[in-house]
């Protein structure tokens, strides 16, 4: 099971040994506060600039550490893959995950997108069966759709209930489920290092494209954000696979979830935004399940 993210994850991790639990949940969850840093910095420039700027700048400067890693790995021949056309297509889900992501945290309180966006990983499971061939069981399968009534919980049914942004929401966590199982099947021939590298890459093309006709020149502080939204990008995705070099996935993967408190906070803090309790009540929902088939993976002994 790969790490849930509402930062659309640019990169899945080497199976290295681990051995340093304490180390590896500090690094996740220093990984948890760079995304949630991220977040507010897409929200803040998301009424001055298109979604389309927002994701360019957040690849480009994000290449920044990419390249650093690349480095750190002592080899650029590492940057050498089976097949090119996987890595693009894993960049345009991940663009597309990423543009839907940004969209929400505009259109709805940052906590209740960041949420939704937990869902990703019971979409997997419920993907990997006829994408990957990989066999689900019952406690599993139940997960997932406990996991989806906790998403149906913080939209809150009703009348109305699937708003533009929720459904902009579910929308960028399913894209985004889609491209982590492209990760994984990158991730069968291809080094972690490379994936993350190639994917901030045509990340950056991608994004550029249209740019000529959404373009706003950034002026002041806007440009020191943007730098900013870019490295905490780019340095959280360097921290998190730093966490699974140094611990197991069982050990660390639930510390992921830090991230709705940084998230809680700083809606609180800066916009004013309180989650009401159905908010708290779905996330709970949504958390406990994505930990139960985490459970049941490590009982197992199967790799997540």
């Amino acid at each position: 099971m790969l790490v849930p993210s509402a930062a659309a994850p640019v990169g899945n991790f080497e199976p290295v040994p681990a051995d340093d639990p304490k180390r590896g949940i500090a690094m996740i969850v220093i990984s948890t506060m760079l995304f949630a840093s991220l977040w507010v910095l897409v929200k803040l420039l998301s009424d001055r600039y298109s979604v389309y700027e927002i994701s360019f700048f957040r690849n480009f400067f994000a290449l920044i550490p990419a390249c650093l890693m690349v480095a750190a790995h002592g080899d650029w021949r590492v940057l050498k893959v089976k097949r090119i056309s996987g890595h693009i297509w894993r960049a345009v889900l991940g663009v597309v995950a990423m543009m839907l992501g940004f969209a929400s945290y505009a259109m709805m309180p940052l906590a209740n997108a960041v949420s939704i966006s937990f869902m990703s990983p019971l979409v997997i499971t419920a993907l990997s069966v006829p994408l990957l061939g990989e066999k689900v069981g019952p406690w599993r399968w139940s997960a997932v759709l406990v996991g989806f009534v906790g998403v149906l919980v913080i939209v809150k049914p009703g009348a109305g209930f699937l708003t533009p942004g929720a459904l902009v929401a579910i929308g960028g966590a399913a894209v985004a489920a889609l491209a982590m199982i492209t990760i994984r099947q990158l991730n069968r021939t291809d080094k972690p290092v490379a994936i993350v590298f190639y994917f901030a890459l045509f990340a950056s093309l991608f994004t550029a494209l249209p740019l000529p006709f959404v373009w706003v020149t950034p002026h002041g502080w806007d440009w020191l954000m943007l730098v900013g939204m870019g490295l905490s990008g780019g340095f959280g995705q360097h921290f998190m696979t730093r966490a699974f070099s140094l611990a197991p996935v069982a050990v660390v993967s639930p510390f992921n979830y830090v991230s709705l408190i940084w998230s809680t906070l700083a809606g609180w803090a800066v916009w004013g935004d309180m989650p009401a309790a159905h908010v708290f009540v779905g996330a709970a929902i949504v958390v406990t399940s994505g930990l139960v088939i985490l459970w049941r993976e490590s009982r197992k002994g199967v790799k997540i």
